[in-house]
């Protein structure tokens, strides 16, 4: 297969944002990636969307954002993994471009979740619904019982899981387009409202609107951009079991592993190359789980690594510097295309005031309901 570049990026804010539709979110962020990426020609679209028809009562998306963008008759699929529908849009917009198929793919993702819907029940639908959503079995309930795992098996203490929320927040406060923009602290964490213990109402990511978009393109059509060129160096992808019940180890995320082990073999990479990462932090115990999963800390050293200040921004291993699911907020089917994002500017030299300095190789993780798919890409700066 031949290389594949990412030549555009687009994204709206995240956040509640009841001025705009599904169409008008995916359509700004489509045309800010097309035109960052000064391409007038896409050969497929490839859009990431958990639940539009429970959210908004619409479905056939291929159809609507092909239109509203102007792209028809360009092919365009929608892409479902639950939360990590944006990843595998982005997975498969590579492999169409890499098998040369075609030159200039869009991937993106959109959720409006905001608009009058069950969100509790919508998002229960990426569980196992006879043996976890019909006993009423809700995403915090799920998480939780992992982290009471992961607190058993290693001892890890409730303000190291704290300490992930107050991270992340603190990084939103440079991301302009981040949902929930406020310093917190560690006891502010451990003094909300409770959801399902031990996690508390700020371990919990945002109900946000949003959307964002990639464009991804052969060599040829790269080098023709006059911005840094960002390379898709290996890409990742693996299931495990929906139901918690059923997996051998509660306090680990086996699917998220054999992604990253995937990704790391196609790009020559290893864990301790990686100068920043996005990883799926939709419940703070979802960090610590998934940077133990990646290798860049040991198994049990999630929570430790946390606290002491090894993925901050200042840390060996900057983890969600866009301030994460945690505060730039959650909108499900964009979530995998925004945490590329965010590593796409990076990785450009155009983070601000939370860029990494001298970035040159990023991971971003997906993943779907309480890991039961998740995609793990890894891309350089060239």
């Amino acid at each position: 297969m031949r290389d594949v570049y990412v030549i555009g990026a687009g994204i709206t804010p995240f956040g509640e944002l009841w001025n705009m539709s599904l169409r008008d979110l995916f359509v700004a962020a489509a045309k800010d990636a097309m035109k960052d990426a000064a391409v007038g020609r896409l050969d497929g679209m490839y859009v990431g969307s958990m639940s539009p028809g429970l959210f908004v009562g619409q479905e056939h998306l291929s159809s609507l954002l092909a239109d509203y963008l102007g792209a028809v008759p360009v092919p365009c699929v929608r892409v479902e993994s639950a939360c990590a529908s944006g990843g595998g849009a982005f997975r498969s917009a590579f492999f169409e471009v890499a098998s040369g198929a075609s030159e200039v793919v869009l991937a993106g993702g959109v959720e409006k979740m905001t608009d009058f819907a069950d969100v509790t029940g919508a998002l229960a639908t990426a569980s196992d619904q006879e043996y976890e959503g019909y006993h009423g079995v809700t995403f915090p309930g799920l998480y939780a019982m992992m982290a009471r795992a992961h607190m058993r098996a290693y001892g890890t203490a409730r303000d190291e899981i704290a300490a992930v929320a107050v991270k992340n927040h603190e990084n939103a406060l440079l991301n302009a387009g981040a949902h929930l923009r406020v310093r917190i602290s560690v006891e502010q964490v451990m003094s909300s409202p409770p959801v399902a213990d031990p996690l508390r109402l700020l371990d919990c990511a945002p109900v946000s609107d949003g959307a964002c978009a990639l464009v991804l393109a052969s060599e040829a059509y790269a080098k023709q951009s006059k911005r840094p060129l960002v390379r898709v160096a290996g890409i990742g992808a693996a299931t495990d079991t929906i139901a918690l019940h059923a997996r051998s180890d509660l306090a680990s995320l086996e699917a998220v592993a054999r992604a990253a082990a995937k990704a790391y073999a196609a790009s020559s990479r290893r864990p301790k190359d990686v100068q920043v990462a996005e990883v799926h932090d939709c419940f703070t115990i979802a960090e610590i789980m998934a940077i133990e999963a990646l290798g860049f800390v040991g198994r049990g050293r999630g929570g430790p690594a946390s606290k002491g200040g090894e993925t901050s921004r200042e840390g060996p291993i900057p983890v969600n510097t866009s301030g994460g699911l945690k505060a730039k907020g959650h909108p499900v089917g964009a979530t995998g295309a925004a945490q590329i994002f965010e590593i796409v500017t990076q990785l450009r030299g155009e983070a601000g005031k939370r860029q990494i300095r001298g970035a040159r190789v990023g991971l971003a993780q997906n993943m779907g309901g309480s890991g039961g798919s998740a995609t793990v890409h890894i891309l350089e700066l060239v």
